[in-house]
């Protein structure tokens, strides 16, 4: 061998060995995954959580791209957020709060008074189509001592007022991206959006202009859209999602509890699945019709066929756990019988044809089916039209064309929709408007909680729906993801704390 091909091997070896001696730190320092993949069921139609009502909204961008005043951990407790600290008076209606200083937006422009001024004005202005916009149109005043300090004084006393503006509906907005907000949200949250595959998913990078991002771990997060159940258990099993909070995977659970690969958490939540009656079509305008629905309905078989199980039945819009509840799963029971008799006594033909959409969630269409099959043994036809998610929110929720529905009401304090004037299930009555005006300016909680059980009462005697049951929450992710939430008293996917162990 000549000198000159001895030469480079010699070159060769020392050059292996300088590359083995980088690539193992280099690879040490790589070794902790900064990217993550989790999935939701439902696509959002948009991004802007101010305008509109789907909450697919907040799971995407709530507490990751668009703050409020608070932040409500997974437990129900309330801790500051873009506020650092709030008091307030003895008559629970003057809220002064300090606001966290030298925040900006994604765009650059300053967090401080004058955009808390602006976005709570604007979610309770006339034209405001903020779903919760009754609890920003009882702000009676706003002002500010200077640009940190914000002071909102009701008009009624809000015992959930803090916990309302934890809400993703309390978002703090910038002014000059209200306009572009629904595809390209300016926040000022860890996370920015980096794109929008639509049909497919959401990319969101860490920003680093974010307060505290030394402390946010993840780098990017893409989130994925599966809606079909076994496309969701699919993804899992196959590595492509690292997790899925709220998943279909009841009846799939041992493929992911076996072992050391999974963590499998299961949690309470506030939501309510009800059948949602058209109150203003005829016949379902005589509450006789309505509870007949009711009671042709098999909680416990919908709670199998829907969720595998894994549900507690409600006999009204209220759930096990939120303040004042009363069991109501008396009344309007299920009894075939005295639902076939009271369809005869309202003077109704059967078989009585009715039309149920069911949006594209997998307990939508599940326990669809098995409603329309005991809803049959009554003389009830319904006819099952699957529907898309933009289709429901324009043609059930938006035009309220349809008959009936099945649908899970996830946020936590939405009992007001009773009294909002023209909300997609028709229901109109003076009796309850009035005891809603009662609970708003009830101070005292023992008192409020009898005027809720009196409110949850009426609700259930007009059977305004069919209510069904109240979820349990399922998540499986990887075992080494960490910082996932177990229960979920809001729709959110935080994941500011999310990180590789």
């Amino acid at each position: 061998m000549n000198k000159c091909r001895i030469g480079l091997l010699q070159v060769a070896a020392v050059t292996s060995l300088v590359l083995s001696a980088v690539a193992v730190p280099y690879a040490q320092a790589q070794g902790k995954k900064d990217t993550a993949v989790i999935a939701m069921t439902l696509e959002p139609p948009g991004l802007d959580p101010t305008a509109g009502a789907a909450s697919a909204i907040g799971e995407v961008v709530h507490y990751n791209v668009l703050e409020t005043l608070t932040k409500i951990e997974s437990d129900g407790s309330i801790r500051p957020l873009l506020a650092q600290s709030w008091t307030v008076t003895p008559d629970n209606k003057t809220w002064a709060f300090k606001l966290r200083q030298g925040v900006k937006f994604h765009n650059g422009e300053p967090f401080n008074a004058a955009t808390v001024k602006f976005s709570f004005e604007r979610a309770g202005a006339p034209g405001s189509v903020n779903k919760d916009k009754a609890m920003f149109a009882n702000i009676l005043n706003i002002a500010s001592t200077d640009d940190h300090t914000v002071i909102l004084t009701l008009k009624n006393p809000n015992p959930d007022f803090l916990f309302q503006l934890g809400q993703t509906t309390a978002s703090i907005v910038e002014p000059k991206s209200v306009a572009s907000n629904n595809t390209q949200p300016a926040g000022t949250g860890p996370f920015r959006l980096e794109a929008w595959n639509k049909g497919s998913s959401v990319v969101l990078s860490r920003w680093d202009g974010y307060r505290d991002a030394k402390n946010v771990r993840l780098r990017r997060v893409t989130i994925r859209f599966i809606s079909d159940a076994a496309a969701q258990v699919a993804s899992l099993l196959s590595g492509d999602v690292d997790a899925f909070p709220r998943v279909a995977a009841a009846r799939s659970l041992s493929q992911f509890q076996n072992g050391k690969k999974y963590q499998v958490l299961i949690g309470g939540s506030r939501s309510k699945t009800i059948v949602a009656i058209n109150n203003k079509r005829k016949p379902l305008d005589d509450v006789r019709v309505r509870r007949a629905i009711a009671m042709a309905i098999d909680r416990k078989a919908v709670i199998e066929g829907a969720a595998e199980g894994f549900g507690t039945p409600i006999g009204s819009f209220y759930v096990p756990g939120a303040p004042g509840y009363v069991d109501l799963t008396a009344v309007n029971a299920f009894a075939p019988e005295k639902s076939r008799a009271l369809l005869k006594e309202a003077g109704v033909a059967t078989p009585l044809e009715l039309t149920m959409k069911l949006p594209p969630t997998p307990y939508a269409r599940q326990g669809g089916e098995v409603i329309a099959a005991q809803l049959a043994k009554v003389g009830i036809t319904a006819k099952l039209e699957n529907v898309e998610w933009a289709q429901w929110l324009s043609g059930v929720y938006g035009q309220k064309a349809y008959d009936l529905t099945v649908i899970a009401h996830v946020e936590p304090l939405d009992f007001g929709n009773f009294a909002r004037p023209g909300y997609y299930w028709g229901y109109e009555s003076a009796a309850f408007n009035e005891l809603w005006g009662k609970i708003n300016s009830t101070a005292d909680t023992a008192q409020r909680n009898q005027l809720l059980a009196e409110a949850q009462r009426l609700v259930a005697d007009d059977a305004v729906a069919a209510y069904l049951y109240q979820p349990t929450w399922i998540t499986v992710a990887k075992a080494g993801l960490k910082g996932l939430w177990k229960d979920a008293p809001i729709l959110a996917n935080d994941l500011s704390a999310l990180h590789w162990q």
